[in-house]
């Protein structure tokens, strides 16, 4: 049986497309949503796209018919903007308060009474809002978040490493051999730049990691030179070893790394980018940015050139580049930056129109990067450069994102098969044993 499906702004807000994900059944957009939309469309960010293009879309059905009537789509659906339907005489008892939420609810809710009356079509609200949908089921109206947008489940995702058991003859062969086909030590199917956690079946505390090449048919024992302090920094688990092995290669151009707070993201990159900027001279500048979301209240507008107004933004940028210079007071950094020249830190918000060549790329906290974000970064990346990923999708700050639907985990998830990308998860905390203790615990 067909369902209508009512949708809210934010749905479409986040995913202009969201009206062709649901095949042969009808589509309703209440017309407040299109008021909603029409005061977003000159948001000069990722919101005003998406208002921009939902207003392309609806323009180019309208070619198809009168689109208050409904237009049949390719899937064999229809999608109508809904002009009646609008009373809140039902919704009285209820919510008092006249509002954009409870003009799209009374859309909802009339509908479904309508059906429910000639037995017709089930009714389903769907929002990206938690109390929208609370609202509407205190109404009797079924809801749904939509899901469409979804790269896959957190649990489920991508860590870039398997843990192993095989016979202790194997584990010496590959300590013997260092590189060992794929089909004699373990089976399964693999991806490029995956590692191998391998241990002992037997209980014997052998144990080897290692690294599937970049065409998925041999397994290379891990190098020692993944234990080797870079920049003074030395790593303290396995996933950091497996990080830093990824973040030192020079035939790898995109690297990602998830994790949660201390976990060492942030400064593995920056002296991985150090020690490859300015030791080995094999990129000509380091640049590191980060979205400017702020955590909690906006404080608003902020006095000074650029480089003053990005600093409150980058400063757990210097925090992490005052470890590895040994510097005491920010004006010694300050000193040090400037003598350098080939380190840059600023915001992503003037990325747009660039090519970065030669260049070692960092972009911190991704996971507030909407897909479309996080596709206009990748494709400025120029020849010869190197640009590393890193976030913890469980802290998100944006509102329209979550930790399934983020540009991060897309990137990790749609470049998993590709030979010229690397990901790990790193699972422990290093910051401090307190910070470990409330990136489990809260």
């Amino acid at each position: 049986m067909k369902t209508i499906y009512v949708l809210d702004t934010n749905v479409l807000l986040q995913d202009p497309f969201a009206m062709f994900a649901f095949h042969e059944h009808e589509i309703v957009i209440p017309a407040v949503v299109l008021e909603e939309i029409d005061s977003k469309k000159r948001y000069m960010d990722e919101i005003g796209r998406n208002a921009r293009q939902v207003a392309r879309l609806l323009d180019t059905l309208r070619e198809r018919g009168k689109i208050h009537e409904g237009v049949v789509l390719d899937s064999g659906g229809r999608v109508r903007v809904e002009l009646n339907h609008r009373s809140l005489d039902e919704l009285n008892d209820y919510f008092i308060e006249v509002t954009n939420d409870h003009r799209i609810l009374a859309v909802a809710y009339n509908i479904q009474r309508e059906q429910r009356e000639r037995n017709a079509h089930p009714v389903v609200l769907v929002s990206k809002d938690a109390l929208m949908r609370v609202k509407a089921d205190v109404l009797g109206l079924k809801s749904e978040d939509f899901l469409n947008d979804r790269i896959v489940q957190f649990d489920h995702m991508y860590k870039g490493y398997e843990e192993r058991f095989v016979t202790g003859e194997k584990l010496d062969s590959l300590y013997e051999k260092k590189r060992i086909p794929t089909n004699e030590i373990v089976t399964g199917d693999f991806l490029p730049h995956q590692f191998l956690v391998l241990k002992d079946a037997t209980g014997s505390s052998a144990s080897a990691i290692a690294k599937v090449n970049q065409d998925a048919t041999k397994v290379e024992l891990l190098k020692n030179k993944s234990l080797e302090a870079i920049w003074g920094i030395k790593p303290r688990n396995v996933q950091q070893r497996m990080a830093m092995e990824l973040l030192l290669r020079d035939d790898l151009p995109l690297v990602t790394l998830v994790g949660k707070a201390g976990t060492g993201k942030t400064l593995l990159s920056l002296a991985a980018g150090l020690s490859q900027t300015e030791d080995h001279h094999m990129y000509n500048k380091l640049l590191v940015t980060r979205p400017v979301i702020p955590v909690g209240k906006d404080i608003g507008f902020l006095p000074g050139e650029k480089e003053e107004k990005l600093r409150p933004w980058m400063q757990p940028i210097y925090d992490n580049l005052e470890y590895l210079f040994n510097t005491k007071r920010s004006e010694e950094l300050e000193k040090i930056l400037a003598g350098m020249g080939s380190i840059q830190v600023e915001a992503l918000t003037y990325i747009r129109g660039r090519s970065i060549p030669d260049q070692f790329i960092i972009i911190d906290e991704a996971q507030n990067l909407t897909k479309h974000e996080a596709k206009t970064i990748l494709t400025r990346v120029g020849e010869g450069s190197k640009v590393v990923l890193m976030g913890d999708p469980k802290q998100i700050d944006h509102p329209y994102l979550d930790e399934y639907s983020n540009g991060l985990t897309y990137v990790v998830e749609q470049l998993k098969t590709l030979s010229l990308s690397g990901h790990v998860k790193l699972e422990k905390g290093e910051r401090s044993s307190f910070a470990q203790l409330a990136a489990d615990w809260l």
